[in-house]
């Protein structure tokens, strides 16, 4: 495994966000990144993605594009409209009349 220190490892999450991309940095995988951050009880840097998708969905019913969602956001497309499907609230079902 890496010789990374804890100190390393923190501030490689803030440079970098995500364990593969930090693994591409030193040649290990992402799971060895996921391995260190639990050997240091480091928690993910992924951690404030509820509070992101609340904002993608929240940006998305006011009107912005998906497009232009996944720019800002730094995500592909489909993640984006993955998302904003998994965290929009059910539309209200009506009832049918029976005649």
């Amino acid at each position: 495994m890496a010789a990374i220190t804890k100190a390393q490892l923190e501030k490689l999450q803030k440079k970098f966000i995500t364990d593969a991309a930090i693994g591409e940095q030193f040649g290990i995988t992402r799971q060895a990144v996921h391995q260190l951050r639990k050997k240091f009880g480091l928690g993910s840097s992924l951690k404030d993605n509820p509070q992101r998708n609340q904002k993608i969905v929240k940006a998305y019913e006011s009107g912005e594009s998906g497009t232009a969602l996944a720019k800002k956001y730094k995500l592909s497309i489909s993640q984006t409209y993955r998302i904003i499907n998994d965290n929009r609230k059910p539309a209200k079902k009506t009832k049918k009349r029976k005649k």
